[in-house]
């Protein structure tokens, strides 16, 4: 447990725990879509975040913009998460988060068993399939990895991946890149009222303000990419994002007002003065 700021004892925080693991900070930061290697490293220490994504196809391949990426940030300070993107079954899926678990020990995360699952076969609005995303996790589970798995904001899968033993669960705002913000938050609530793992809302935030709003719905951490990425300036979006979600885990435990239907005085009506 921890204190969210010394001023305000009584605001009592527990860490973001995955797996057994702690992290500090809410908010995870990817590594795709930037305009240079150096955009992309000034914006991980501007966001404050702890785990970074990073897509094994990608790394592996060399493609535009992840020449060098592993040797880019410090591994000693950042957690990596590797993902299947690119994946479009589940037997591409578990074999590319086999060789993201070894790429994690090569670069010195001898115990990391994270992987964020992603299967993908839709390739216009990047939508996750769920059968495929649960095949590929009830076995990967078997295999011992820490599975965080991406889905649509599907209040029964959620449920199902949490019962086959996944680490988290990942419902999309919107589809990834859109901007879109978060087109699912009624479904998106059902999952976090129900979640036994955390919850991590993912793709399609945009703004601080649609960080900040997740995070108030009780989400207890956010994946944003693209909206960081391609801001006009990378590094001052990402703090932004970094203070969103604080904020918005902030007045989540701080406990919101009620929403009425009718006016309620801010000021006592006992002692005015009448006529």
């Amino acid at each position: 447990m921890q204190t969210l700021n010394k001023s305000l004892p009584q605001i009592i925080d527990r860490p973001l725990t995955i797996a057994g693991k702690t992290f500090d900070s809410r908010l995870m930061t990817g590594t795709g879509k930037y305009r240079s290697i150096e955009e992309m490293q000034q914006s991980i220490v501007a966001s404050g975040c702890q785990i970074v994504t990073v897509a094994v196809r990608r790394v592996q391949t060399q493609a535009p913009g992840h020449e060098g990426l592993a040797e880019a940030l410090d591994w000693n300070k950042i957690w990596m998460l590797p993902n299947t993107a690119g994946c479009q079954t589940a037997e591409d899926a578990i074999r590319v988060a086999r060789l993201g678990r070894e790429m994690a020990k090569m670069l010195g995360q001898e115990d990391n068993n994270f992987v964020k699952l992603e299967v993908i076969p839709d390739t216009k609005y990047l939508l996750p399939d769920p059968i495929g995303t649960l095949e590929a996790a009830e076995q990967l589970v078997k295999e011992g990895f820490a599975v965080l798995p991406y889905i649509n904001a599907d209040p029964l899968l959620a449920k199902r991946l949490e019962e086959v033993g996944c680490a988290t669960v990942m419902p999309l705002g919107s589809p990834i890149g859109s901007g879109q913000g978060l087109k699912n938050a009624a479904n998106i609530q059902i999952i976090i009222d129900n979640a036994g793992v955390p919850v991590v809302v993912d793709a399609g935030i945009a703004t601080p303000s649609e960080a900040a709003q997740a995070m108030e719905m009780g989400a207890d951490a956010l994946l944003i990419n693209t909206a960081i990425a391609q801001a006009q300036n990378p590094a001052a979006m990402a703090r932004a994002m970094g203070m969103a979600t604080t904020a918005g885990r902030l007045a989540y435990l701080a406990g919101r007002i009620p929403v009425k239907a009718y006016a309620s005085a801010s000021s006592p009506l006992t002692g005015t003065v009448s006529s």
